[in-house]
Order: structure tokens, then C-alpha cells, then sequence
């Protein structure tokens, strides 16, 4: 490649990332997508570029720039952060949780990040509770075909309107942003429908309709299971005893925060530990499947 082409590449990706901070995430699109041209062999612009296109909710765009970055580079933590975010987007979360948790290993394993760590974490969180939402949801319509179809005309209604505001979109007849606001305005309408709808069913049928959950609260940041043994650092956060002993063995440090920490400054949580159990003998049926 021209060293020239280089240099260019690099004046469009500052550009770029000047428009990213203002909020100009089209024109940050757009730059990045110049610089692409001038130099497709630098992962990163297509991590920055995929960055601007989750702003913009393009996920199939999102998509196709990571995993072209990942070509590029393996160890792309960024690149499988933000490919996780696209693919929970377009309800995909067994994917979505493959991608966020390479992202959480590549991050632990980096002796560079300090922040990163417990945002990747509350992603793969959220990813695992949408894929057991997937399970719950396909459990409770194959209790109650009525509901079945009730949530699968609902759906339909909402996919819809999404794909019209689409169309729209693309004839030039709405803005990207006014059209993010609709769609975000459809979702929760959709969604509160759907959650009305379970509710007036589960009322009707406690046993069987009612959805399973398990708190955020109950789950260890590192392993993302259900802790039986928890203890809490300095600074407050509770880790799954055995799991962060592990860790610490290798780094010396809070596995989230990056901050440090040894064996000898962990204290059982108790109250926590009481609210686990308690948690794991009312739900013993079904909660060593989550």
C-alpha cells in the first residue's frame, strides 16, 4: 500500500472520530468508510466504523465490519463487543453470548484495560438472560396455545411497523433520527403488550405461566452462574469464592474494577450467601437449567 494511502487513512479516521464525539455519527460513518478505502487492512477502522453504525442501529452493517476486523485481527475485543451488541439487536442472543463472552476473556486477559472489564460483564449478563428469555418465552407458549398465537400476532404487528418505518427510510422520507425515536417508541409499546398479555395469563395460571427469573444480584460477574459461596471485596462487589480465589492466584487484582486486591482482603457475604440458597431451594426445578 502507497505510504500516502496510510496517512490519508489516518486524517480520515481523526476526522472520524471528531464527528463520533460531537454525535455526528453519519459523518463518522462516513469518514471511516473513506478510510476503509484507503487502507482495508487496518482492523481498527472497521471496529470504529461498526462503533458509528450501532449508533445508527444499522446491526446487519454492525455485523459484517466485525467480523471483518476479526479477520483482520483475532484477538479483537472490541470487535467481538460491539458484534455481540448488534447480534442481541436482531434477537440472536446465542450468538450474542458467544461474541460477549470471547469479548469478556479477551478483556480479562489484557493486562492494558482498566474499564472495560464490567461493561463487557453487564453484556454478557444481558445476553444470558435473553437467550433464557427465548427459553421461558417458547416454554410458556407451549403451555398455553392461546397465548401463543396472541404474542405471535403481536409480533407480527411490531415487525411490521418496523419494516415501514424501513421503507420509509430508504425512499428519504424520514430522518435516520426521527426514525430511531419511532422505532424506539414502537419496541416499548410492543413490549409493554407483551408483557400485559403474559401477566393477564400468568394471573390465570400462576403455576405454569408465570415467568422464571433469577436476580442480577445473585449472579457471579466472572463465571455468570448462580453463587453458592460469595464473598465481597474492599470496594463492595461480590464474586462466587472459589471462582475469584482462582483469579487472584493468577492477577492480583478485582477482576471488574482492575483495582488491587488479594485472598486476605475477602470476607464472606452472608446475607448474600442466605439469599442464594434461599433462591436455589424455591426454584430447585428448574434454575440449574439457567
Amino acid at each position: 500500500m502507497p505510504p500516502g494511502n496510510e496517512y490519508a487513512a489516518d486524517q480520515l479516521k481523526t476526522q472520524g472520530n471528531t464527528h463520533f464525539k460531537n454525535g455526528e455519527y453519519e459523518a463518522a460513518e462516513t469518514c471511516y468508510s473513506q478510510a476503509i478505502q484507503k487502507n482495508s487492512k487496518n482492523p481498527l477502522l472497521f471496529t470504529n466504523r461498526a462503533n458509528a453504525r450501532l449508533k445508527l442501529e444499522k446491526w446487519q452493517e454492525v455485523i459484517d465490519d466485525c467480523i471483518r476486523s476479526i479477520e483482520l485481527l483475532k484477538e479483537n475485543m472490541k470487535a467481538f463487543f460491539y458484534l455481540a451488541q448488534a447480534q442481541i439487536a436482531i434477537n440472536h442472543p446465542n450468538e450474542a453470548l458467544s461474541s460477549a463472552l470471547m469479548a469478556y476473556e479477551l478483556c480479562t486477559r489484557s493486562a492494558q484495560q482498566t474499564s472495560n472489564a464490567a461493561t463487557i460483564s453487564a453484556l454478557v449478563l444481558k445476553c444470558k438472560k435473553a437467550k433464557w428469555d427465548i427459553r421461558e418465552r417458547d416454554r410458556i407458549r407451549r403451555r398455553h396455545d392461546l397465548l401463543a398465537d396472541l404474542e405471535v400476532k403481536l409480533e407480527d404487528a411490531y415487525k411490521k411497523e418496523i419494516f415501514e418505518i424501513d421503507e420509509k427510510v430508504a425512499k428519504g422520507d424520514m430522518g435516520t433520527v426521527e426514525s430511531q425515536e419511532e422505532k424506539s417508541e414502537i419496541k416499548q409499546d410492543w413490549e409493554k403488550k407483551v408483557g400485559d398479555l403474559r401477566t393477564a395469563f400468568a394471573l390465570s395460571d400462576p403455576e405454569h405461566l408465570q415467568k422464571r427469573e433469577v436476580p442480577d444480584y445473585l449472579v457471579d460477574g466472572i463465571t455468570f452462574e448462580i453463587m453458592h459461596d460469595p464473598v465481597v471485596t474492599k470496594n463492595g462487589r461480590s464474586y462466587e469464592r472459589a471462582t475469584i480465589i482462582e483469579h487472584l492466584k493468577r492477577s492480583p487484582t478485582d477482576p471488574l474494577t482492575r483495582e488491587p486486591l488479594t485472598i486476605t482482603e475477602l470476607r464472606p457475604n452472608i446475607a448474600l450467601k442466605e439469599a442464594c440458597t434461599e433462591f436455589m431451594e424455591a426454584n430447585s426445578g428448574w434454575v440449574y437449567d439457567w
